[in-house]
């Protein structure tokens, strides 16, 4: 009874010293191609931007002259105000070494800071859109919504808000008008937010 048992041992043990060189091994070959690939995005030269998919922030149809006397919402307006003179890309999903392949190496410190206006942009809509709609703007906060969501943001919060209201508005088919935006979001985020239009069509 026990060579059985031993010869079964040692199968498991040939199997398991296998899987772990293999996955070494696999492991070796994707940090190989990484750093192969970031030393090609390192030299890459530098390119011209012109060609981004710039964000303008629309002020007029953000509503700023609401809530004039609120001290959160003033913060958030002049936010907004800055960022309507910055200039604004959603690179969300795309990593610095695929930015600097593209666009070239010495461009990459630009192409962080118009990524990161765009985190700031996206934050800053979700967090006035909740604001007006908690001060009774509805309607207003649909449409900063809206254009949240035109942006690509993966804001999950901007989704589940803007489902909120549409159910308000006894317009409940519209959140099947949110399914291509979420769909074609390029973030960890997708799964999540396309969870929320199901759940909020249930």
């Amino acid at each position: 009874m026990k060579f059985p048992f031993f010869a079964s041992f040692l199968v498991f043990v040939a199997w398991l010293t296998y899987e772990i060189s293999k996955h070494s091994r696999l492991d070796a070959e994707k940090e190989r191609s990484f750093w192969e690939k970031e030393h090609r995005a390192n030299n890459t030269r530098r390119k011209s931007l012109d060609d981004l998919p710039y964000i303008a922030v629309p002020l007029d149809s953000l509503f700023l002259q609401l809530l004039p006397e609120d001290e959160q919402a003033a913060e958030y307006k002049e936010t907004l105000r800055t960022l309507s003179e910055a200039r604004i890309v959603n690179f969300t999903g795309i990593t610095n070494t695929d930015l600097k392949l593209k666009y070239g190496a010495p461009n990459i410190d630009l192409l962080s800071r118009y990524d990161q206006n765009y985190t700031i942009l996206a934050r800053t809509l979700n967090q006035w859109a909740s604001c007006l709609h908690k001060n009774g703007y509805a309607a207003q906060a649909r449409e900063v919504l809206e254009f949240a969501v035109s942006t690509g943001t993966d804001v999950s919060s901007s989704y589940k808000l803007l489902c909120d209201i549409y159910r308000e508005e006894n317009t409940p088919e519209k959140i099947k008008e949110l399914y291509p935006a979420a769909e074609a979001l390029n973030s960890a985020m997708k799964k999540a937010i396309v969870r929320i239009l199901q759940e909020a069509e249930q």
